[in-house]
């Protein structure tokens, strides 16, 4: 069965990836044929993604991702796809065109989402620096110098806790960890020397919420459901919405714990397509989630994402086993058809299968 992972982020968005070109080349060496980018707010890294997909003989698909804000289930309390805040939803789009077809009200509307997303985290980096000069560190970041250096166009909360690593790092006098003392108020709990850990604690003790550089998000950063809906067919693609499913201690969000009702629900907003992040669920609950859901007649895909600094295989595996089950990757593959025959014009999932195994060479 032929390996799919239909949901990557690049330094277009925010990566694990220093490049496109490495995370292409790590899915040729990990046998992974089908690949999907999928930044926030973005489409710029679509060009790269066919053209190193064609050089290496891998099937591309081409993803975006918002974070919506659905008001009927904000004034009802219900967690949809983002545990801690009502309402908040994440939407995928699946399959948009290659390339780009976006224009008009729609280009208009994301280009100012994107905008106002990296607003927010622009006044963040100036909360951080002044904390910075509260705690009596002598230096500061420069929002400017990040943009240019470690992004390519979209600003993540996340690109400031590598430039705060990053800083740190070339300090001399103390140690890294008697910075990290001094900016945190006490010890950092993280191996300061891991890059990836230790900037997860810079982006939860100073980012988040009760952090010392948290900057609520301005209601401008989200767009209502529907129009993010009415942007992605516009740009081609097939709304899909991302599960949660299962987390560490088996719990399911509101909206996701009864999974007919969700199905249901779905179907009457307009969804025919949903996704799943694998190393988030069990293999027993993605089995019966995603084959639930493919009988009802959704299109159903998987992914990894690497969006935080933390470098995984691509190849895809749940949070309990090492790899997905044949089950699994039937209904991924499936899913991957269904999005390349999109993508391409084709009616079937049949058609999708035929592209993308000449396309690879098999």
């Amino acid at each position: 069965m032929t390996d799919v992972n239909a949901h990557l982020h690049t330094p277009y968005s925010f990566s694990a990836f220093r490049n496109v070109a490495q995370a292409l080349d790590m899915a040729a060496a990990e046998g992974v044929k089908v690949v999907g980018i999928n930044d926030f707010y973005s489409t710029d890294g679509y060009s790269d993604w066919k053209e190193g997909c064609g050089r290496r003989g891998l099937y591309p698909l081409f993803g975006i991702e918002f974070i919506s804000l659905n008001a009927e289930d904000q004034a009802a309390g219900l967690r949809v796809n983002d545990p801690n805040n009502p309402g908040r939803t994440y939407i995928s789009g699946k399959g948009l065109a290659c390339p780009v077809v976006l224009a008009g009200e729609e280009a208009r509307q994301l280009a100012a989402v994107k905008a106002e997303s990296n607003a927010q985290v622009e006044r963040m980096c100036a909360k951080l620096n002044a904390h910075l000069a509260a705690v009596g560190e002598d230096f500061t970041l420069d929002f400017a110098k990040i943009e240019a250096e470690l992004t390519r166009g979209s600003i993540r909360e996340r690109h400031l806790a590598t430039a705060l690593r990053l800083a740190v790092e070339r300090e001399t006098g103390i140690s890294a960890a008697q910075h990290y003392e001094r900016i945190f108020g006490q010890p950092a709990k993280a191996d300061v020397n891991d890059a990836a850990v230790i900037e997860n604690e810079i982006r939860s003790r100073l980012l988040k919420a009760g952090g010392a550089a948290f900057v609520p998000e301005d209601p401008k950063a989200f767009l209502p459901m529907t129009t993010v809906q009415r942007i992605i067919e516009a740009a081609g693609g097939i709304p899909t919405y991302p599960f949660l499913a299962d987390d560490a201690k088996g719990n399911f969000t509101d909206f996701e714990g009864d999974l007919q009702k969700a199905a249901d629900t779905l179907r009457k907003r307009g969804f025919r397509s949903v996704e799943f992040i694998t190393t988030r669920n069990t293999t027993a609950v993605l089995e019966s989630y995603a084959g639930y859901l493919e009988d009802e007649g959704f299109i159903v895909s998987f992914g990894s994402e690497h969006n935080t600094p933390a470098m995984e295989p691509i190849k895809l595996r749940t949070r309990d086993a090492a790899g997905l089950s044949d089950k699994l990757k039937a209904i991924n593959y499936r899913g991957a058809c269904a999005i390349a025959a999109h993508q391409a014009g084709l009616d079937s999932v049949a058609a999708g299968d035929e592209l993308i195994q000449k396309s690879i060479g098999l």
